[in-house]
């Protein structure tokens, strides 16, 4: 019999190893990645808990040593894609109905799993398969999941206490239901944690779901499902699969069971899922949850006041951390007249003192982006600069080589232009434009930087001075749904600081935060009256 009230203490983030020279985690991380490089992986789908392969075999190659083969994946065709959404309805009842204490305890479990025996395994995954470096892949694939699934339980269980007032002679109460249906969760390359938080999340409330993660992200999302089966996910909860974004649109958007689509990705592909959710509106069973986070064009304001040492490590860092390649990078930076030249003066002497390269060299800040289209998309921006007619120039950087890996050196355009195509378009590299302002013009260049991009993701502002970073704070409101003060505008924390934007970054459903998981659940209130009436009579019907 289960009569007890089952509690999850507020959990504290997961420490961040610094993986210094002679350091146990150091010589770990090391000696996991020359394992992992050396073997061949073949990775299949997991579909009702299942290893699945198709004849499609598909290779994965490290982006900064394209000649290195790690494996295969099995690419998934339209079968697969019906199969694992029959598997996730299938599983649907005997999950929803399964006690939180035992389904949270999956989570917690997979949460110890991955920060004990798997935190190398993920961390060394994340480095050859998206190339980041040993402290981006901890503070992602290791801390930052680790920190989704801790605090995803705890912040449920503070949902499922969220009870109504129960008045004398009846009782109210309020149930949490998973979603009637299953979630399709499309995931990004550039985070194994948003890799993994976007069908936990969600499965975590009760849902069934069918994960499509990016191809460049299978080699470290199937070390994650790995992990959950290990922690005693039953089959079918989550379904691994590798189609393409188009066949996996087309079946699951017109599926009666759809009920909802937790996304991390382009605007661009978030919105025509939104049109093709709304084209099949008619034929679902509910109304579908959509949650997106999408582009970002982020940026950074100097102010007249700023320091100027805090202000040049925060471009550097926000700009060139991850090649950029964060959704939260900084692209865009508008400095004050008084203090540009300085400031540029500064970072570009620190962007030359970066070391470009593998990632089992761990002097190397800077590794590959992602793949070749990647690298198409973001050279073709820095040849628009080279080729301009005076608008813009390159003030460091701007070289671009693929022989062995996908490598863009980090690049610093100036543009005399606050419109300037780099200034404006999202480039998702290691590009950072910045703008020079009249140092006594700073509130209209605000005004500017809030009407120059259509997204509102992240955004920073250097100061010294209250009175002026109260104004900012203000102006800004509906600029960044993540702000910074004083700070780069990356690194978001769980629990710190809930990220999400609004505009044309997503529909700011705040993951790492209770808000995101109300997504997931579908309340039913329920009242019991202990006697009811027997007479339809009210006192006010007699006479006098």
């Amino acid at each position: 019999m289960n009569n007890a009230y089952f509690d999850f203490a507020a959990p504290k983030n997961e420490t961040v190893l610094g993986y210094a020279p002679g350091s146990a985690e150091r010589k770990a991380l090391q000696k996991t990645l020359a394992e992992m490089k050396s073997q061949m992986r073949d990775i299949p789908m997991y579909i009702d808990g299942e290893e699945v392969r198709s004849d499609n075999k598909k290779e994965i190659r490290p982006p900064h040593e394209t000649k290195h083969l790690l494996g295969h994946f099995h690419a998934s065709d339209e079968q697969h894609v019906h199969d694992a959404i029959d598997a996730a309805l299938a599983a649907r009842d005997s999950w929803a109905a399964m006690a939180w204490e035992h389904r949270a305890a999956i989570f917690m479990k997979a949460a110890e799993l991955l920060a004990t025996k798997y935190r190398f395994r993920m961390n060394a995954a994340t480095m050859l398969g998206q190339s980041k470096n040993a402290y981006q892949a901890e503070i992602d694939s290791a801390c930052e999941l680790i920190d989704f699934l801790r605090f995803n339980v705890y912040f449920l269980t503070q949902i499922y206490k969220q009870q109504p007032i129960s008045p004398v002679g009846m009782n109210n109460s309020m149930e949490y239901r998973p979603l009637e249906g299953f979630v399709l969760a499309v995931t990004p390359f550039n985070f194994t944690a948003i890799g993994g938080n976007l069908p936990t999340s969600a499965a975590m409330c009760g849902n069934v779901v069918v994960w499509k993660p990016a191809n460049t992200q299978i080699y470290s999302a199937s070390v994650f499902m790995e992990i959950l089966i290990e922690a005693g996910l039953p089959g079918g909860v989550i379904n691994l699969i590798y189609p393409s974004g188009p066949v996996v649109g087309e079946i699951c958007f017109r599926h009666p069971a759809f009920a909802g689509v937790h996304f991390t990705g382009s605007t661009g592909v978030f919105q025509n899922m939104w049109k093709s959710i709304g084209d099949n509106i008619a034929r679902y069973k509910s109304y579908p949850r959509i949650v997106g986070e999408t582009g970002g064009k982020d940026f950074v304001f100097v102010h007249p006041t700023a320091n100027v040492d805090a202000a040049v490590t925060g471009l550097l860092r926000g700009s060139f951390e991850y090649q950029g390649q964060k959704c939260s990078a900084a692209s865009r930076a508008y400095l004050p007249a008084n203090l540009a030249e300085e400031i540029k003066k500064k970072l570009v002497a620190e962007v030359a003192t970066l070391k470009m390269g593998p990632v089992d060299n761990f002097e190397n800040f800077v590794n590959a982006v992602i793949d070749e289209k990647a690298f198409n998309s973001i050279t073709k921006y820095i040849d628009i600069v080279k080729s301009s007619n005076g608008d813009a120039r390159i003030l460091c950087g701007g070289g671009y080589d693929k022989k062995k890996g996908w490598f863009i050196e980090p690049t610093v355009i100036e543009t005399t232009d606050p419109s300037y195509v780099t200034m404006c378009e999202e480039i998702f590299g290691p590009v950072l434009t910045i703008y020079t302002y009249e140092a006594d013009q700073w509130m209209q260049a605000l005004d500017v930087l809030d009407n120059t991009s259509p997204y509102a993701l992240t955004g920073a502002i250097f100061a010294q001075d209250r009175y002026a970073i109260e104004y900012m704070t203000k102006a800004l409101v509906n600029s960044a749904g993540n702000f910074y003060i004083n700070d780069k505008p990356t690194g978001a924390v769980v629990g710190q600081q809930p990220f999400g934007g609004a505009r044309a970054s997503g529909t700011n459903d705040k993951a790492g935060s209770i808000l995101n998981l109300y997504r997931w659940l579908s309340a039913r209130t329920i009242k019991e009256t202990h006697v009811p009436v027997e007479n339809y009579r009210y006192p006010f019907h007699q006479a006098d």
